[in-house]
């Protein structure tokens, strides 16, 4: 049964990964409904296979900001202290839940990262990321654009950082989710960051709520490494894979396609968790 699961899980990752890699890291909500109904993994085993999915991708993602410039250490560390305790939380609701309950969270989570697709999240996926690279650092006309960041934290802001580092940690600990469409407009609204450093730190975020995440579960829950492992490996050779098709994609025509997509597993998955909850 492990074999069979194992066997059924790495396809899967690797397909994952290709969305991964080609559109960026909002195709990792995919994880846990994928899990759950193609591999069979029960709803809160497969948001720790995400969270191990969704750090890994983040760490791979962090490295051409990282050589680029673009990643703020002291803020994410900011971020990842703020979002222990909820981080915490959320890990002992996950254990707590039903099951189906979780399910139908999750498929708003789904909404939500559609919704703000549509909406210009540009870390939602590598073709919004990169069409606000080249808007932000070149300018429509070609010419580097300068930018300022607001070195100075004051209260408002000290406020801001602590609650939305706790509610990206809640959102990770209960649904095993990156949480980059809360980050970025909080680096760039409130913290005042250029977009390309937004999205360069909020990768290193995601990865440092997501180490955080599992090290509560380790705590407080095991992890399927019969289907983690090579679910995980199988999605970061995709991730590896898609990134090299991502230049070849339509920037718009992928955003487009891609909500979509998101839109149909969130109703097929509020359908499925609310049919077993009456």
């Amino acid at each position: 049964m492990l074999a069979a699961r194992a066997l059924l899980a790495s396809p899967l990752g690797l397909l994952i990964g290709l969305i991964l890699g080609a559109l960026g890291g909002g195709g990792s909500v995919l994880a846990v409904p994928v899990l759950v109904y193609a591999a069979g993994q029960d709803a809160k085993g497969a948001t720790t296979t995400s969270l191990v999915l969704v750090g890994m991708a983040a760490i791979v993602g962090t490295r051409s900001h990282w050589r680029a410039g673009r990643v703020r250490v002291g803020t994410a560390a900011a971020f990842g202290l703020c979002g222990i305790g909820g981080s915490v939380v959320g890990t002992l609701i996950n254990r707590q839940a039903d099951p189906e309950l979780l399910l139908l969270g999750f498929s708003v989570v789904l909404f939500a990262a559609a919704w703000r697709m549509r909406n210009g999240c540009p870390s939602c996926t590598r073709a919004g990321e990169r069409l606000e690279l080249g808007i932000h650092e070149f300018g429509p006309s070609g010419g580097r654009v300068a930018t300022e960041v607001r070195r100075r934290v004051d209260s408002k802001a000290a406020l801001a950082v602590l609650t939305a580092g706790t509610a990206l940690g809640l959102l990770t600990g209960l649904f095993g989710v990156g949480g980059g469409f809360i980050v970025v407009p909080t680096l760039t609204l409130v913290l005042g960051f250029s977009m390309p450093e937004a999205i360069g730190t909020s990768l290193l975020i995601v990865a440092i709520n997501s180490a955080v995440g599992l090290m509560t579960r380790f705590a407080t829950t095991g992890i399927d490494w019969a289907v983690t492992a090579p679910f995980t490996v199988a999605a970061v050779v995709g991730v590896i894979a898609g990134g090299r098709i991502s230049d070849r994609l339509d920037a718009e025509r992928s955003l487009r396609w891609f909500t979509i997509l998101l839109v149909a597993v969130a109703l097929y998955t509020a359908g499925r968790a609310g049919s077993a909850l009456i």
